[in-house]
């Protein structure tokens, strides 16, 4: 565990000295010990200097700085810097570009231009990656090795297509059973060598979903083995743990389950695309995605900003106080500490306008007064390395739901996988809960209540294993337009959702009805809907709610049905948020979940973190503008005092230690 050898959680960021002076670096220096910097990533995009010509190794200017951190009590993440091959390599090695799907080749000037098929690219990826653990393996200050940045290039090239007939052969060992899977007796597609075989590139119009979902299920592979070469090549020369950071939500096309398989320490990184207690809520899901994904290993946020928000072609800057409560959520839900992007704001280059811990300002600003403040809080919760965080209740996460979903020719557009997911964990979010992810096949029996929000695709295990769960004892909500098709892609037949699952929910559904562009329409109950409804018959279920007016009137829009010792709703339309969350709060109530610290108002938020021998932290962050009164004084961490009240913004860490 890396907080083993860093004495406590984790506190940094990337620090690229080779763009700075030795006057800077000895600020460095400094500036790192007032904000207790423990760990930084070190040599991210720094290949045209570590290997200024192919075969040829410089490390002489990184010798020093693993030295200098070192003594300064800074250990380090060391990077492979593959994910920005330098210009040298595209003029080596120009087959070895991405090509778009519309084929056009790209060329050096920015970062992530690969492909990872290419074999000129993997092989150099694997040497320098050699080259670095060779020589650092066992270098004091590497605590960490860190794969590639953001595997996220995709590329429709020929060594793509070879890769991708490689990958083909061995899924179906023959065209006859990958023409049957695809469905390619429709629009004459049908393939008579394997070199007819291409990766979905640009076409006349709507592609074949099959091929679609296989290329996604390809590339997800492909970057799992390049990853796993570069790990491989670490691993014979050090015994420090292995990892790559993680995009979320769908930035990279990549099954997040397989990957963190394969990686050492799951590592993340949170940019939030929207401002205020939407930022806060996308904190608290990309956190519960990334222990989830750990299932009970350690895991890190990586990355973050200290003034960066995504809204809509704009980066805002970080309101006070939500450094803090960022990186507290993360660490609340299991983070084993909080690392930013970047050290020091870059003065020249295509990021010079990201955030830093050290701003243009300089130290003395509000950004790097917030950062210390951090810094000092992240050292304080030293005794939470290594402590659990559980929950009641989960929301289902599967890749090929998400990959079938981004099919072209669906009765809708506006059906999107993961603003479904963020849907139903923002509904959890509100009720004060913490929630896991889980994938449709995964035993889900510690769970209380599990949502569906948005299984397009569920294969015949997945809905074989919803129905054992309830059956045993859980509550489902199952979401609409999930269990349609099978793991093929292809479209289930005499009614939806697959009969497993069909007969957990007690209702068949005979057709699909999307409404209207802005369309919204009102159930019996009060409850408005939007963007889809389903004409659906009950085969034992009880009818919750029904539809109001339109063909659908009278019929069923929310059904529930008791199966074996649980319970199995449907809903079938998209509710808004206030009405879902409702919804959701009556599940929970039904499944007897309840917050780890009830009667919080809302936008206070609190999670716990659980020692093996039973000792708890709840860590309470409060995102409102007025002061929020706890339930008891007690003591925090943070402040070493008791504490009874929250001040806006306000942050607090209770220690509640088992009885002896």
């Amino acid at each position: 565990m890396i907080t083993n050898r860093l004495g406590g959680l984790a506190f940094g960021g990337d620090y690229n000295p080779e763009q700075w002076d030795e006057q800077v670096w000895k600020e460095d220096d400094q500036l790192m010990r007032e904000a207790r910097v423990n760990l930084a990533t070190v040599g991210v995009f720094s290949w045209a200097l570590l290997e200024p010509e192919e075969g040829r190794y410089d490390f002489e200017w990184l010798d020093k700085h693993l030295d200098r951190l070192h003594a300064n009590g800074v250990a380090v993440d060391l990077a492979t810097p593959t994910a920005s091959p330098p210009p040298w390599f595209t003029l080596a090695h120009p087959d070895a570009m991405p090509v778009t799907r519309d084929g056009t080749r790209l060329v050096h000037g920015s970062r992530d231009t690969y492909c990872l098929s290419a074999p000129a690219y993997r092989a150099a990826a694997r040497r320098i990656a050699s080259a670095l653990a060779e020589r650092y393996g066992d270098h004091p200050a590497v605590a960490l090795w860190h794969v590639h940045n953001e595997y996220v290039t995709l590329c429709w090239c020929d060594h793509t297509a070879a890769a991708f007939r490689v990958w083909l052969r061995a899924k179906y060992g023959s065209l006859d059973v990958l023409n049957e899977t695809w469905g390619t007796a429709f629009w004459s597609q049908r393939y008579g060598s394997w070199e007819q075989v291409l990766p979905p590139r640009a076409t006349q119009w709507h592609r074949n979903p099959g091929l679609l979902l296989d290329f996604s299920r390809f590339f997800s592979d492909e970057v799992v083995a390049a990853y796993s070469e570069q790990r491989d090549a670490i691993r014979a020369h050090s015994d420090r743990p292995v990892t790559t950071n993680m995009m979320l939500p769908g930035y990279q096309n990549i099954d997040l389950w397989a990957l963190s398989r394969e990686v050492d320490l799951v590592s993340i990184d949170f940019y939030p695309s929207a401002p205020g207690l939407e930022a806060a809520a996308e904190a608290a899901f990309t956190a519960d995605r990334a222990r989830s994904f750990a299932g009970g290993r350690p895991w890190l946020l990586m990355e973050q900003g200290t003034s960066t928000v995504y809204d809509r072609g704009r980066t805002l800057a970080k309101d006070p106080g939500e450094i803090l409560r960022h990186s507290l959520s993360h660490i609340a839900r299991g983070s084993e500490g909080a690392l930013f992007f970047q050290w020091r704001q870059s003065k020249a280059g295509a990021e010079q306008w990201h955030s830093a811990m050290v701003p243009h300002a300089g130290p003395d600003s509000r950004v790097f007064a917030e950062v210390k403040e951090t810094g000092a809080a992240v050292a304080a919760l030293a005794e939470l390395a290594g402590s659990t965080v559980t929950a009641d209740v989960a929301v289902l996460h599967d890749s090929d739901a998400w990959w079938a979903l981004n099919s072209d020719g669906l009765p809708s557009s506006d059906l999107d996988y993961h603003s479904s997911l963020r849907a139903a964990h923002r509904a959890l979010w509100d009720a004060g809960l913490v929630a896991d992810f889980a994938h449709p096949e995964a035993d889900l029996g510690r769970y209380r209540l599990v949502l569906a929000p948005a299984l397009y695709l569920l294969s015949d295990a997945g809905a074989e294993n919803l129905r054992r769960y309830v059956e045993g004892g859980g509550t489902l909500l199952v979401q609409h337009f999930s269990g349609v098709v099978d793991d093929r892609a292809q479209a289930r037949l005499g009614g939806y959702p697959v009969a497993p699952l069909r007969e957990a929910l007690g209702i068949r559904v005979v057709e699909y009805r999307p409404l209207r562009q802005d369309e919204r329409i009102t159930l019996s109950d009060g409850a408005h809907g939007t963007v889809w409804s389903e004409s659906l018959w009950p085969e034992g279920a009880e009818v919750v709610a029904t539809y109001t007016h339109g063909m659908l009137a009278g019929s069923p829009a929310i059904t529930k049905n008791r199966c074996g010792r649980g319970t199995a709703w449907y809903l079938s339309t998209r509710l808004d948020s206030t009405d879902y969350g409702a919804l959701v709060a009556e599940l929970l109530d039904d499944a007897g979940v309840t917050p780890v610290l009830p009667g919080l108002p809302p936008g206070v938020e609190a999670v716990t973190r659980q020692a093996a021998n039973g000792d708890r932290w709840h860590v309470v962050l409060n995102h409102r503008a007025d002061t929020v009164p706890l339930l008891a004084r007690t003591h925090d961490l943070l402040t070493g005092q008791p504490v009874a009240t929250l001040p806006p913004g306000g942050c607090a860490v209770l220690r509640e230690r088992r009885p002896r």
